[in-house]
């Protein structure tokens, strides 16, 4: 099985986005009940969202290391949708009841992530919540099905990793 599709990766039986190993390495770990923010280090996680509370969910992932900077950000200012900057490793949506925006950020990894890994991370978080059924997310067997289907992809372009992912969540049963 695939261990890893862009920023997201398998540690210990979990899926996490970002690098925890890192110093003061920020994560987000994704569990059955929903979401947890966490720092390497501390024992509690800075903020916990449950998927029940999610209407959307969306993932932004610098490509490189020092896209995620200030600087990579200033390099980016020309370049639209582009994820650079400082918030250009981040999760971030919409929590209903009180219905409000809020957003995370995680640690690049030291590796690259792939173009095409990176494309269909973004449009898997697209789908499932097209699809309301983001808590798959939460679920490490069917998410460690679906990163072993779409990690071995090799694609450059935007429509056709959303129709793999959508072949592939349909076929996983979601």
């Amino acid at each position: 099985m695939a261990q890893h599709l862009g920023p997201l990766e398998l540690i210990g039986g979990r899926w996490v986005i970002g690098d925890p190993t890192r110093k003061d390495g920020l994560s987000i770990v994704l569990t059955p009940e929903g979401l947890e923010h966490r720092r390497r280090g501390e024992a509690a996680p800075l903020l916990a969202i449950e998927w029940p509370q999610l209407m959307e969910l969306k993932v932004r992932a610098a490509y490189r290391r020092w896209q995620a900077t200030r600087g990579g950000g200033f390099v980016g200012l020309g370049q639209p949708g582009a994820d650079m900057g400082r918030d250009g490793c981040s999760l971030y949506g919409i929590r209903r009841h009180p219905y409000e925006p809020w957003s995370v950020r995680y640690t690049h990894h030291e590796r690259r992530y792939t173009g095409s890994h990176v494309i269909v991370l973004k449009a898997l978080f697209d789908q499932l919540t097209e699809a309301k059924t983001l808590d798959r997310l939460g679920d490490p067997e069917w998410l460690g099905a679906a990163v072993a289907k779409l990690s071995s992809y090799t694609l450059w372009y935007a429509p056709k990793g959303n129709r793999l992912v959508k072949e592939t969540i349909q076929s996983l049963g979601a």
